[in-house]
């Protein structure tokens, strides 16, 4: 198919797209978004909008760029970065539903899911397979590593290790069994993986020391991923409750 802009939505000639595209009507894509090949954009959604940020300069050029093969549902909206030349960055195949957002200078990697209403603050880091339950609320400069879940109406305010479940406020309640089964992991990777998670996920404790620690033991690539999320970033970590007396587990 060619790219088809449906009557009434809103294009700037400047705006670039890729091909086989397709924009309905009342969408808006300002001249600040670069749209994938085969992306979709429905009715409402508006793509390269201006940032959220008392302090932004609309003269600045920046830019929302949104990988091939993405749907973006109904109101969603995507503000483009509040620095020069830089870009709100969204992966590949990714599927944001209806009145889902992601703010200035987020990097959404590839395969994400934002369900309805999900909300990312400016700065977000998202991982690649990733889920975002709907009405969840993620703060500024977030890390959120790869093949998380992350329930409906949740409130995040920490950094998410990688294959982690994540509900209410900043609770981790054990790795996402399903989600591993699914990418069809190892078996010895899927036990390594689990014994780091009880290692380092414990309501007290350093998890950079802990993690620091373990690291040169592992064997698989997937403990490793795990292991080194906590040695970057700035903000604490998603811990189990104190009073979780099933902190130790790895799946609900």
């Amino acid at each position: 198919m060619a790219t088809e802009i449906h009557p009434g939505a809103f294009v700037d000639p400047a705006a670039q797209i890729g091909q086989d595209v397709e924009i309905m009507a009342g969408a808006v894509v300002t001249k600040w978004a670069q749209l994938g090949d085969r992306s979709v954009v429905h009715p409402g959604a508006v793509i390269g909008g201006d940032p959220q940020y008392l302090a932004f300069d609309r003269k600045t050029p920046s830019w929302v760029k949104v990988g091939s093969d993405s749907v973006l549902r109904e109101g969603v909206t995507l503000n483009r970065s509040i620095h020069v030349d830089k870009a709100t960055i969204i992966g590949a195949r990714c599927f944001f539903m209806a009145t889902s957002h992601a703010g200035h200078d987020c990097v959404v990697a590839d395969d994400v899911v934002l369900a309805n209403g999900a909300l990312l603050a400016g700065h977000v880091e998202l991982g690649a397979f990733s889920f975002v339950g709907g009405g969840a609320a993620i703060h500024q400069f977030c890390r959120i590593g790869s093949l998380v879940m992350i329930a409906g109406g949740a409130r995040i305010t920490v950094d998410v290790p990688p294959f982690c479940l994540a509900a209410e406020r900043d609770q981790v309640s054990g790795l996402n069994l399903i989600g591993i089964k699914r990418r069809e992991w190892a078996r010895d990777a899927v036990k390594e993986v689990k014994a780091c998670y009880q290692k380092v996920m414990k309501p007290t404790g350093n998890m950079r020391t802990m993690a620091s620690e373990a690291l040169p033991r592992v064997q698989s690539s997937e403990a490793r991923i795990f292991l080194e999320f906590f040695g970057g970033g700035k903000r604490g970590f998603i811990r189990p409750h104190a009073g979780d007396r099933d902190f130790g587990e790895t799946g609900r």
